[in-house]
């Protein structure tokens, strides 16, 4: 029995049916959904860090195998592997990630798998370097690789960093997929969150072109009249 093996026997013994069907209605796996086909074990996060920890020594090889899984949970466990080699590793290791990462995008093809991953190894790379790997990311065909590049600048924005968040976020703008919505509007409430007037900036020449959802959770924290101003066009 190989490493990987052993896990995925590990995840079998882990497994919830009930569970696992939630999940399925949860991603939206459904015909025509944006999670189409996606499989489920029904193994809690809490589940696959503690496997992360215990097997987080074996070999890429072997993480590029639960990489390529048809079941998201082996997919996370990957990606929470990838993680923690990437925070451990030094600059060759970090780059050999990075590269990784992006050579696998089509595997990390569900909002919480990039959404945990993409800020710790993608944004954290591209900090001290050039963004324009993003910008290609942004312009893709590809639903994923498109909320890679948004969700990349989380990094950039705990960091006080915005002017590839709110690049991005124009380039976005008239995307027509509600999960890129979402996100480039949850990424202008956090630069809001630290420098208000940068958001406020955004908004203003942009607001009334921006999908509907997009402005809703650029604007959730707003006081509830200035939140109206906006919805109803009058800022």
């Amino acid at each position: 029995m190989t490493i990987t093996d052993e896990i995925r026997a590990r995840m079998r013994e882990l497994a919830d049916e009930e569970r696992a069907r939630v999940l399925k209605k949860f991603f939206k796996t459904g015909p025509g959904e944006y999670g189409e086909g996606d499989l489920f074990l029904g193994v809690t996060i809490p589940e696959l860090r503690m496997l992360a920890k215990q097997y987080g020594s074996i070999r890429l090889k072997e993480v590029l195998a639960l990489l390529a899984s048809k079941y998201h949970e082996e997919r996370m466990l990957a990606l929470l592997m990838l993680i923690h080699a990437y925070s451990k590793g030094d600059g060759p290791a970090k780059e050999k990630i990075y590269e990784l990462y992006l050579k696998n995008t089509r595997f990390i093809n569900n909002w919480d798998l990039i959404d945990l991953s993409a800020p710790r190894i993608v944004g954290d790379f591209l900090f001290t370097r050039s963004r324009e790997p993003l910008y290609t990311l942004a312009r893709s065909a590809s639903l994923w690789e498109r909320r890679i590049a948004i969700m990349s600048t989380f990094h950039f924005i705990k960091k006080a960093d915005y002017s590839d968040s709110l690049k991005i976020s124009e380039v976005l703008l008239g995307d027509r997929e509600d999960l890129i919505h979402k996100a480039v509007g949850w990424m202008l409430r956090e630069i809001g969150k630290s420098d208000l007037a940068a958001e406020e900036s955004f908004l203003r020449e942009h607001y009334r072109m921006m999908p509907r959802t997009m402005l809703r959770y650029a604007i959730e924290r707003f006081p509830e009249p200035k939140r109206q101003m906006y919805l109803k066009g009058l800022v």
